[in-house]
């Protein structure tokens, strides 16, 4: 019976659907998978589903087989051996060519299908030389691909500032962009030292808690807004959205901080204020 099951695979923690004929496979486990790119090796991140009806296959790569004891310790070899030694001599290469880049990683398939060679330049690159060499030397399909600072963080970063592994290298699929405004809405610190990520922009979590915030604050009556509570009557001068808290200015000055469960009604406009202290 076919299922299908999400799988992440490769350098750059892909996370892609594939048809799967094995229905015993829990989350964490390894399997042989074939790709667009070739025969890779990947992780199973959800429990397999069961294909009811009809379901395009499109898009959809294949689950091999379980990853075993010689598929691991290949694995490994790659990681180990193959890898370091490949790196080395493109980089050697680059330097010998005088190009104007920086040899960030390599990614060797499982299957051998493929080589690719991730890298770093502030221009276009004229690699076609490079290439030759490459697959001249490795007898194979060689593939460059520039890469930004973000993907980079996301092939040799590992920890956030937070302790846990960056959101790049576990859940987030697309680097979407993250834009101070999203900081100043959470009320972050504007620390550009506080809010930027292992690759110095700012940290994806910005983006992706930002439709939280905007839906909590949806519920919170907005700044200079007049508001009717249980100690007081006054205006909106300050919100705190997680907690869905807000102060309010009383008369002569005084302040005070109410749930937004405390507030009795809501006037449309500090103006609502003068009016009444006209009375």
């Amino acid at each position: 019976m076919p299922y299908i099951v999400v799988i992440r695979y490769g350098a750059m923690r892909n996370i892609g659907q594939f048809k799967c004929e094995i229905d015993d496979l829990k989350q964490g486990q390894r399997c042989i998978v074939r790709t667009e790119r070739g025969t890779e090796i990947g992780e199973m991140v959800a429990q397999p589903a069961q294909i009811r009806g009809e379901v395009s296959e499109d898009g959809l790569g294949q689950v091999m087989r379980r990853a075993n004891r010689e598929d691991l310790q290949r694995e490994h070899e790659i990681e180990t051996v193959e890898k370091p030694k490949e790196f080395k001599f493109c980089e050697k290469k680059v330097s010998e060519l005088e190009l104007p880049m920086k040899l960030i990683d390599v990614e060797h398939l499982f299957g051998g299908e493929r080589i690719v060679f991730y890298f770093r330049a502030e221009k276009r690159v004229d690699f076609r030389q490079l290439v030759r060499d490459l697959a001249q030397n490795y007898k194979t399909r060689i593939e460059m691909r520039q890469i930004g600072v973000r993907d980079e963080a996301r092939l040799l970063g590992y920890f956030e500032h937070c302790g846990r592994t960056l959101c790049c290298r576990t859940f987030i699929k697309n680097l979407e962009p993250v834009t101070m405004k999203m900081a100043k809405s959470q009320k972050a610190t504007l620390d550009p030292a506080k809010i930027s990520g292992r690759c110095g922009r700012l940290m994806c979590c910005l983006r992706f808690e930002d439709k939280i915030y905007e839906e909590m604050k949806k519920e919170l009556p907005a700044k200079g807004t007049w508001v009717l509570t249980g100690k007081g009557d006054g205006i909106v001068t300050d919100l705190d959205i997680i907690r869905q808290l807000v102060t309010v200015e009383l008369a002569r000055e005084q302040f005070v901080t109410v749930h937004i469960s405390e507030i009795i009604r809501k006037g449309a406009a500090a103006s609502f204020k003068d009016e009444t202290k006209g009375e």
